[in-house]
């Protein structure tokens, strides 16, 4: 899949990395996703034991025939420090070289990450999606920031994720007796329109379907960087 030119460099320090997130912020768009969404993509990463190396993995899935019909991998050396509320710098080259390897555009990426509804509203899903101008949604299974009420028992159901007097996403619960997802906007894309996508995506469990799969994929191939 073709990726527009990189907009910045990856070398930067945190301060930084800091500075760049408050300059980009303001280029995430909101806006309608293009219905009907046939092809969607998940994306997850996983490290090595020693922090050094990371793969990420991509899976496009297709909501008509419910299978799988790409994968792609791609490890990198991981250059940035762990960081709260930086992860994308430490993570969005590997994710980025995957997608770089697909040979089917999806219409649409779902990653475990935070969009959004990040302090800097420029999480992992937001950054990646600005990137790659493609529409991405955020779909994290824990909270980094912002406040909110449980959201309703049945799927489908959800209760606005707040910081301050600002919705930042969705506190979406997908299956019934289970915990809430916490879902935003990563780039264009709204905010129904990501929790629409999220739950065309859940079959029989807690996660979407193609970020479980992408989980999985990272999962198995792990030990391949040792």
């Amino acid at each position: 899949m073709r990726i527009p030119r990189a907009i910045h460099r990856w070398s930067l320090t945190p301060r930084q990395a800091i500075a760049l997130q408050q300059r980009l912020r303001g280029r995430v768009r909101v806006e309608p996703l293009v219905w009907p969404v046939r092809r969607v993509a998940g994306a997850d990463m996983a490290f090595s034991p020693d922090g050094r190396r990371c793969v990420a993995g991509v899976v496009v899935y297709d909501l008509q025939t419910h299978e799988v019909v790409e994968q792609a991998l791609a490890w990198r050396d991981v250059r940035f420090p762990y960081v709260p509320g930086l992860l994308s710098f430490r993570e969005a080259p590997a994710v980025l070289a995957a997608v770089r390897k697909l040979k089917i555009p999806p219409d649409a990426f779902i990653l475990d990450a935070q969009g959004y509804s990040h302090p800097r509203r420029l999480g992992l899903a937001s950054h990646v999606g600005l990137l790659m101008e493609s529409p991405t949604v955020g779909c994290a299974k824990s909270r980094l920031c912002g406040t909110h009420d449980d959201p309703p028992a049945w799927p489908g159901t959800f209760a606005p994720l707040r910081d301050g007097d600002e919705v930042i996403g969705a506190v979406l619960r997908t299956r019934p007796g289970v915990k809430p997802v916490y879902v935003s906007v990563g780039h264009r894309v709204t905010l129904d329109d990501a929790v629409r996508l999220v739950m065309t995506c859940v079959t029989r469990y807690r996660v979407c379907e193609p970020t479980r799969l992408a989980h999985q994929l990272v999962t198995r191939h792990r030990g391949d960087m040792d």
